[in-house]
């Protein structure tokens, strides 16, 4: 069944249909909201308040209006509700600023999955620090897959906006972690 049929009928009251939006859209929701804010409190709370936002007023999402999917809403809802938190609580959403990131491929080997795992945690932590607008566009593209239009529809910016968001924040990624793969590259000479 489409989005848009279960929508209609959990907006006609139907719990089920509800249930299977909620599972169908949720963990994209939460990881979004979860990866751009660091904080599993309040991803659960925007995740939460997308849901019943949707189901209190269901014709606020109009399949025939434009390429717009539940899914897009759905992202575009939890960044407006996590934009409006940090401006609440007093966070600058500065546009554009520089820093950076990658990651390592997975090995059996104890001290490569150790290496994997301060990869992992430094990815992590260099993609948290970057600018609000820069992290969203590179968590959409790269760990939720979306394409390039879909993000603008989502941010609400034009896709050369986009593109020039994600551009800098692999530029940002790339410097901030360059030192460390740089001494993991030491280390795999040495092992050699």
């Amino acid at each position: 069944m489409t989005d848009e049929k279960l929508l209609e009928n959990a907006a006609a009251g139907d719990e089920t249909a509800f249930v299977a939006l909620y599972q169908r859209h949720r963990d994209l929701v939460f990881r979004f909201a979860y990866r751009l804010l660091q904080s599993q409190e309040t991803a659960e709370k925007i995740t939460h308040d997308c849901f019943l936002s949707l189901i209190k007023e269901p014709r606020r999402f109009k399949a025939d209006r434009g390429k717009a999917s539940l899914r897009t809403y759905l992202c575009a809802a939890a960044r407006n509700l996590a934009f409006k938190r940090l401006r609440r609580a007093g966070v600058e959403t500065a546009i554009d600023d520089l820093s950076e990131q990658l990651a390592a491929a997975a090995s059996q080997e104890p001290l490569r999955l150790l290496l994997d795992a301060e990869v992992s945690e430094a990815v992590r932590k260099a993609v948290g620090e970057l600018p609000l607008l820069q992290r969203e566009a590179l968590i959409l593209f790269e760990y939720e897959e979306m394409s390039l239009a879909e993000i603008a529809e989502v941010s609400g910016a034009d896709v050369g906006t986009v593109k020039s968001r994600l551009h800098r924040a692999r530029e940002r990624l790339r410097i901030a972690l360059a030192p460390y793969f740089k001494s993991v590259a030491a280390t795999e000479k040495c092992r050699v």
